[in-house]
């Protein structure tokens, strides 16, 4: 990144080549859409163009991009809210996912309800399991990226995981009784 803040901005390529998927992956657990992810992690590589002069290179690289990406996947939906499109459950699809889940081997069952569990969790706690658990990113960097204490991610993190275990439960006696 120090290089395409220099100029040198094919470099650039080089780092959406490195990282694109894990933004993908971040934005999909997110919102759950692949256009809109796709939308956003390009977002994210124009604005580390448009915002190269403002990397230090003092923290880690990733906690920059994230950073970055937290901001336009907040502004992509303050947007949506502005044009008041109305965020709907696709009914078969959860239809589908149930029906699935009663075809899949137990592995593959307790992954499905980890993955309905966490989109039940409110947008901060997913946020936060995301970029801890998917992404391996350290509490520190969660708390730069954030702007909090490292404590403070800590013990959301600590209610999070928590919340989705009781969330996991929840469902797992759910699927049970159908």
């Amino acid at each position: 990144m120090m290089k395409v803040k220099k100029g040198d901005l094919d470099k650039l390529g080089l780092l959406f080549e490195r990282y694109n998927r894990p933004l993908f992956s971040f934005f999909y657990r997110m919102c759950k859409d692949s256009d809109t992810s796709e939308d956003l992690v390009q977002s994210v590589f124009e604005r580390m163009l448009k915002y190269r002069e403002s990397y230090t290179g003092s923290g880690t690289f990733t906690t920059w991009m994230f950073s970055i990406a937290r901001n336009a996947h907040i502004d992509h939906y303050r947007k949506v809210k502005r044009r008041a499109i109305p965020v709907e459950i696709d009914e078969e699809r959860l239809e589908v996912e149930e029906d699935e889940t009663a075809i899949i081997d137990q592995k593959e069952q307790k992954k499905s309800l980890l993955e309905m569990a966490l989109e039940r969790l409110d947008e901060e706690k997913r946020e936060i399991v995301i970029l801890s658990r998917y992404e391996g990113l350290k509490y520190k960097e969660i708390a730069d990226i954030l702007n909090t204490t490292e404590g403070a991610i800590k013990v959301k993190m600590f209610r999070a995981m928590k919340e989705l275990k009781d969330l996991v439960t929840t469902l797992s006696e759910e699927c049970s009784y159908e």
